[in-house]
Order: structure tokens, then sequence, then C-alpha cells
């Protein structure tokens, strides 16, 4: 027999609680903020919880240096990509959520992982929306290995634990945490208080069984994963998946990671046979021309601990409206109207009567400002008609003053570019190597203004 607790209503804003739900809180007066929760535990005077609670005994205060600092144990997923993003592969008790959106590729990916972990651990593949038959039809189609898959179509939380308790799972997967609802609690399934309660008793038992689990959230228009904010703070690793679901490549970005570096990025393509891992992005992100084009430049952009050679393409086209457009795929749109500022102001260069557009090929989404030089050269190149070498590569940061400042890990940023057979290369002068102006056969020009720069076009 479940023990499903008391229920109240707190309210969101002000934090007050109520026995049951009305449209207004009688405390704040905010409307539609009242949600359900469990009831808080009973407190002694001092505000102590009682004994029999958790946390009310066995612990105790440890000095940091008495603790054991080795390095976690991780096991490979199978996947180069999957291991990278996650910090080198899958840490026991670590609790992943992956949010994309639908048909992206997010239960593929999965399926195909623990395809890999089952020939090797005890796996479980918990699907609230999709029937068994749906999931094998898949396995079948990816040409997966189906014996050792073990699958629970189940959205009860309590029956979900109970189960896995006896399985044991090494790893675990629960599709989706917005289908899976517990009994203590009367709302819908998919309701914030649900996703809450349910992703937190899964949490405490990866926790205290050593399960790495995954959680495969749905997102919201706006691309954030739908629920509560609060399921994010909960989880170890929160991934996101980019891209266009009718397109090729896959992108997967941490955006939250405990066990490693955030904004690594995954890069995969989708094919007949599922996501393939993509090993070396740069070639992809590289749309070579037969001959040099206008508004077209090669830059070297940074995800993670890996660079990425990006080419950067602008077009700049007479306005016909009272309004000259700027639109951004990629890119930021209010750092390009600063950028054309600057461009006016510092390079003498007016573009207030032209159409801008920018584009960051391969679908990737670049949001660091060392694409600023890049985005200035392929704009001038496009409103002169004017190509640049196809062997160039530029990166820096555009100040507002004119400057060209610099940015971190230029010589590795350069010598990624020298693997791919780039001969040039415009830098800020602060990221020149220490041994020079070249290197590995690249000829580097610093410059530190932008009138430096203007000299090309």
């Amino acid at each position: 027999m479940i023990n499903k607790g008391r229920t109240v209503y707190a309210c969101t804003e002000c934090g007050a609680q109520a026995s049951k739900w009305s449209g207004q809180c009688g405390d704040c007066g905010a409307w539609n903020t009242l949600q359900e929760t469990l009831a808080a535990p009973p407190t002694t005077k001092g505000g102590i919880k009682p004994a029999g609670y958790a946390g009310s005994a066995g612990t105790q205060v440890r000095i940091l240096a008495t603790v054991d600092g080795t390095a976690e144990i991780r096991q490979s997923c199978g996947n180069g990509e999957l291991d990278r993003v996650l910090g080198g592969g899958l840490v026991n008790g670590s609790v992943t959520l992956i949010g994309g959106d639908p048909g992206i590729g997010k239960s593929t990916l999965l399926l195909q992982v623990l395809a890999e972990l089952a020939t090797r651990n005890q796996t479980l593949y918990v699907s609230g929306e999709e029937s068994p038959q749906q999931i094998s039809l898949r396995a079948q189609r990816l040409q997966l290995p189906r014996d050792r898959v073990r699958l629970l179509p189940e959205i009860c939380v309590e029956q979900i634990l109970l189960i896995a308790e006896t399985e044991r799972p090494q790893t675990m997967v629960i599709d989706s945490i917005q289908t899976v609802f517990t009994e203590r609690l009367q709302s819908a399934p998919g309701s914030v208080a649900q996703v809450r309660e349910s992703a937190a008793q899964l949490v405490r038992f990866a926790k205290a069984t050593g399960t790495a689990l995954f959680l495969v959230g749905h997102v919201t228009k706006e691309g954030a994963i739908a629920g509560p904010r609060v399921l994010e703070h909960m989880v170890d690793t929160v991934l996101y998946f980019e891209g266009d679901p009718s397109g090729r490549l896959r992108v997967l970005r941490a955006v939250k990671n405990r066990y490693g570096p955030v904004n690594e990025l995954g890069v995969f393509a989708m094919t007949e046979r599922g996501l393939k891992e993509v090993n070396n992005p740069s070639a992809i992100f590289l749309s070579r021309h037969e001959m040099p084009v206008a508004g077209s430049v090669i830059m070297v952009t940074r995800e993670g601990t890996r660079p990425l050679l990006v080419e950067i393409q602008a077009l700049v086209d007479e306005c016909h409206g009272n309004n000259p457009r700027r639109v951004t795929l990629g890119l930021e749109q209010n750092r390009l109207a600063m950028l054309l500022a600057v461009l006016h102001r510092h390079g003498g260069v007016a573009m207030y009567d032209q159409d801008v557009y920018a584009n960051a090929v391969g679908g990737v989404g670049i949001n660091e400002t060392a694409a600023d030089l890049a985005v200035l050269l392929a704009a001038l190149s496009s409103f002169r008609d004017r190509p640049l070498p196809a062997d160039l590569v530029v990166f820096g940061e555009v100040g507002l003053a004119g400057e060209i400042r610099p940015i971190p890990n230029g010589e590795e940023r350069l010598r990624e570019a020298a693997k791919h057979g780039f001969k040039q290369a415009i830098v800020p002068r602060a990221n020149l190597p220490r041994r020079g102006g070249r290197m590995d056969g690249i000829d580097i020009r610093g410059v530190t203004r932008l009138n430096e720069v203007m000299g090309n076009l």
C-alpha cells in the first residue's frame, strides 16, 4: 500500500500554503500560482526534523581533506561523441537529462546506447510514450541487437522503482519524464508537481543504487525543457539536441555537467542505421567552393574542448523598404547590428540602406565573440563584391572603439586551421604564436585595429 502522504497547494510567488486549490493566492494576491505539492514533514520547536526522518541520524560533519577525492569511475557508452559530451564517459549514479525537439533523435540515440551497454551490463529501458512493438520495430530498423535489451512499459514511478530494485540495472532510461506520475499526488502526469516529485524519486534511487539514469525531457516552443526549472538543478548533466529535424546533422550540447566541461559539443549524422558519430565535424561545416565567392570567410570557433572550422556567409543587398533587415542564423542578431555600426564609425563603410543577412553554415550556433571579425569581413566582401582568398582563416573580437581584441586558445585554433590546409590567417596581434608569424606553414598576420584589416578588401 502506497503511503500517499498529505498534499497541499503552495504559491510559487510567496510560498504560502493552502489546503485546497483556488485561482488566487490569499496571501500575495497572485493569480494561478497555487501548485500541488507534498506537505513538509513535521518539525520540532527548533525547526529540526524529529527522529525517523531522513537526515536526522547517520550524518556528521567531515573534514574536506578526509574525503576521498579520487576520480570517479566511468564507463564508455560505445559512442565517442556522447562520451565526449558527458566528459569522458558515463558515471555510475549520475542523472542525465536530454532535451530536444520532437523527432530529433533522443529516443534513437538512447536505444542505440542501451543496446551497446546491454552486451556487457544490466540495462532497463522504461517507455511511457511508445509501445513495446514500436520500440522493437525501431531497433529492427536500426539493425540493433535486441536479445539483451530489457524493456518496461510503465508510467507509475512507484512501480518503476519496485521493478528496478529487482532488476538492479546499471543503466536505466526513462522516456519520458513528462509521462511518469507518482501516486502520492492527484494531479495529471506532465504537471509541474508530478514532474518534480517523480524526478526526485528517480534521482534518489539512482544515487542510492549507483544506477546511471537517463531522463528524456520534452521542450517548449521556446526550446527550454518543459516543466519546472528545478528539474535541471536536480540532475547532474543537461544535454540539448540542436539542429533541424528534417536535416541530416544533429548537434548534442552540454549546458550543465557536474562531471565534465560545459558547452561541450557532439556532432552526429542521422542515417538509415540511426545516429552516427562525426569524428571530423570541421569537414562538414566547411563548404568548399570551386572558386572564391564574395561574402564567405572561414573562422575557427571553439565548442567545449574542441576547435571547429565554420564558414561564415553574409549577403548584403539593397534595401527596398524603410527599415533595412538584419537577419542572422546561428549568430546573435543584436551583435550583427552593433558590428555594422562599428564598421560605419571606424571603417567608413555605411550599410544603413542595405539588408544584411549572416549565416553560420551547417546549422551550428556560435555564441562567442571570436566570430566578430569574420562577420565583418564577410559582410564587407559581399558589399564590395570582392572574394576573400580561399585559404584564409579569420577570428577575433571587435570592440566598440574599433580595436581587435584577443580571444582564448588562439594557438589551438591556428593548429586546427593548419591541419585542414589553410595558408593565411588574420588574428588579433595578442594571439600571435610565440615563435613569430608562422605556424605549420600558415602566414599569420596580427592586427590591433579594424582599419588594418580594411585594406584586404
